[in-house]
């Protein structure tokens, strides 16, 4: 056998070396890059946390709607995002918080404002209506019930969380 076969020639050595280091600073470039369009996606979901609304003393049997702010995080753009909810009591003393938002088009309901259907969710784009409990009313738009709100009680604070859609039609 000849030497000659496994040797490097200083070309091919020259040309692995610029390669090589090419690459390393290809990447040492690329990598901060990836890490700024990736970061914000990789963390966790801001908003999910529990805000306070009302004092539990303000929640009665009739539905009342308290408007709250949610700290929300797009990327790299922190705010505080406008959301409201209507809450009340069971005769059991559960509490029940809707959102008020309709799931035929995402209009605004508002309770007990249909004069021909009091004691009602209702929504003045295409008149959908909503049990008190938030389920649809059959024959009107609207074909899934209001979404519940996740919430909680402390020290005498109602804490509501996500929205969180009903399956029952």
């Amino acid at each position: 056998m000849s030497d000659n076969k496994h040797r490097v020639t200083r070309r091919q050595f020259l040309n692995y070396t610029l390669t090589g280091v090419g690459g390393f600073m290809a990447a040492g470039m690329l990598m901060p890059m990836l890490r700024f369009a990736f970061d914000p996606i990789l963390k966790d979901e801001a908003g999910t946390e529990m805000v306070a609304v009302a004092d539990v003393k303000e929640i009665t049997t009739e539905p009342k709607r308290f408007d709250f702010k949610v700290k929300v995080k797009d990327a790299w753009y922190e705010s505080e995002e406008p959301k409201s909810a209507w809450v009340y009591k069971t005769d059991k003393g559960e509490i029940i918080a809707l959102s008020p938002i309709c799931k035929h088009l995402g209009c605004t309901v508002d309770w007990n404002t249909d004069k021909e259907h009091p004691n009602q969710f209702f929504c003045p784009c295409h008149y959908g209506r909503y049990e008190k409990d938030g389920t649809n009313v059959p024959g009107t738009p609207p074909q899934a019930p209001l979404d519940r709100y996740e919430y909680k009680v402390k020290d005498g604070k109602l804490y509501l969380g996500k929205a969180k859609p009903r399956k029952e039609a």
